[in-house]
């Protein structure tokens, strides 16, 4: 029996989509891979994978404030005018400066993170308290307490751990979606 790509009355409309994501599978596994290897690269060297990921957000920011100011010449009201003309130029400018200075980027980015994961954290713990009724509460505990420490270890370590946090959070991300897009691609292969 053979899949078709298009809708017929026997086969449902995405099987077709399926068939040819399953036949891809190999380009999965060779992704996954390759993300595993840069993963342990970033994991190895974190001072690289920093600046790396410094680049990257400083390139997203920059083509976002792009965006914006060429958004506030389509907006018709000079006060949101303003506001996104403003917005743009500031993301636009913050983009530039991280790629003028990566390392002091790094310790902004790292200084909010640790904010960041301290405030989910603390968060977390409130809702799991506050559904001490329902049945493992003490998860959502548990997973705020994590996220809190990792927070306020960055932020004890603050500004050294600016030089090497962001370039292992690369690392395990890589990892764990190369991981994930490899076990994909293996499944596919299965079916």
């Amino acid at each position: 029996m053979t899949v078709t790509s298009g809708p017929t009355s026997d086969h449902p409309r995405g099987l077709g989509a399926i068939s040819e994501v399953r036949a891809k599978w190999g380009w999965f596994v060779a992704l996954g891979i390759a993300m595993l290897i840069a993963g342990v690269l970033a994991l190895g060297n974190g001072l690289l994978a920093t600046v790396v990921s410094v680049y990257y957000v400083g390139a997203l920011m920059l083509v976002a404030g792009i965006f914006e100011i060429i958004h506030a010449f389509g907006v018709k009201s000079w006060g949101r005018f303003f506001w996104w003309l403003i917005s743009g130029i500031v993301y636009a400018l913050a983009g530039i400066f991280a790629f003028m200075n990566p390392l002091l980027a790094s310790t902004v980015l790292t200084l909010l993170l640790a904010i960041a994961l301290v405030v989910a954290g603390v968060t977390r713990i409130m809702v799991g308290f506050e559904h001490r009724s329902e049945p493992n509460w003490g998860w959502i505990v548990a997973a705020g307490v994590v996220t809190t420490l990792a927070g306020l270890i960055i932020a004890v370590k603050w500004p050294v751990s600016s030089l090497f946090v962001l370039g292992i959070f690369l690392g395990i991300d890589l990892i764990f979606q190369g991981v994930t897009l490899t076990m994909l691609g293996l499944a596919l292969r299965r079916r």
